[in-house]
Formats: structure tokens, sequence, C-alpha cells
């Protein structure tokens, strides 16, 4: 998919202070950080569970790496999204992609599940860590961090060792 690709997605509906909000998505993939795009479904209990790790990993990046929340469930309203924010005490900016427009770009087919883009270019897609084995079984701490591996290689401008390990958790329906 290409940037021009982007154009229709919407502005966040909740953005922290100083974010890209003025609706002109090209920006979400600029060249000069690496961009990580967050997919939660609000109905997800383990993305649910993984928001004070997306906050802590966002806030070790904030500095070299743009974090977005973004929620492919076509029947999430602003109102629904802000509640989920707030309720979860993000500070990150959200956008919903219920046309999948993203969602597609970072090839992310579970929630939740990241993708990992440098120089606009997809290096990683897939799972956070492997605190889940499958639903409903999570070990007691993860093993692997493939999000911070991604990340690492990413700034060091380099490859990461997997370029997609896909994800433990819910569904994106309609995804084609």
């Amino acid at each position: 998919m290409t940037l021009a690709a982007l154009v229709s997605v919407p502005a966040p509906v909740f953005s922290q202070q100083g974010a890209d909000h003025d609706g002109n998505a090209a920006r979400l993939l600029s060249p000069d950080k690496v961009v990580v795009m967050v997919f939660l479904r609000r109905d997800c209990p383990i993305s649910s569970r993984y928001a004070p790790v997306i906050q802590k990993i966002s806030k070790t990046y904030s500095d070299r790496a743009k974090f977005f929340l973004v929620f492919p469930d076509k029947t999430d309203s602003a109102e629904d999204i802000q509640k989920y924010l707030s309720d979860y005490h993000y500070s990150l900016p959200a956008f919903p992609d219920p046309e999948h427009t993203l969602a597609k770009l970072g090839h992310v087919q579970i929630t939740p599940e990241v993708a990992v883009f440098s120089d606009r270019r997809l290096v990683y897609d897939g799972r956070i860590d492997d605190w889940y084995i499958e639903p409903g079984r999570a070990r007691a701490a993860p093993t692997t961090h493939e999000l911070k591996d991604a990340l690492d290689a990413a700034l060091a401008g380099k490859a990461p060792a997997r370029a997609e390990v896909r994800g433990v958790g819910c569904y994106i329906s309609d995804l084609e």
C-alpha cells in the first residue's frame, strides 16, 4: 500500500500535546522517526491487559519513536475510544481504522499487534512479546520481547531478527 492510500485516514480521536493530529495521515509515517502503530480492540481482554506494557514501552522510546494507537473495530465510535483511553490511562494519539487502511498497511491480523515502520517501510508486524501462549493462558512474564527487539534494530538502522511474529488475542473482524 502506498502513502497516498493513507490520505483517507481520519484525524485521531485523542492526541497528546504536540502530536500530529492535523489529519495529514501521510505524516504518520515520518521519515525522521521510527513509527509504531499499536492495534487494539476495546472488547479484547488481552488488548486491555497490555495497556501498562504499551505505555511503558512508548515512554521508554518516546524520544526516538512515534507511537499511535489504532482501533480497527468498525463499531467503535469516537466516544467509545475516548472512554477506553481514559479507562486505561492512555495519553497516546488514537485513530479509528474502520476501513482497515492502517491494519492492511501494517499487515496486522490480531489485537494486540503492532506494526513498526522505519524510513516509511514496514520492518516488523506482530506481537509485542510472548506473554500470552494462547487466549486465556499467559506466562508469569514474557520470555521474548519482539517489539523492543524490532525497535532497537530499526533505531540502529538494521532489520529486526524476525520481521513477523503473529500475536495471541482477538482477530480483527472483516479484515480482507
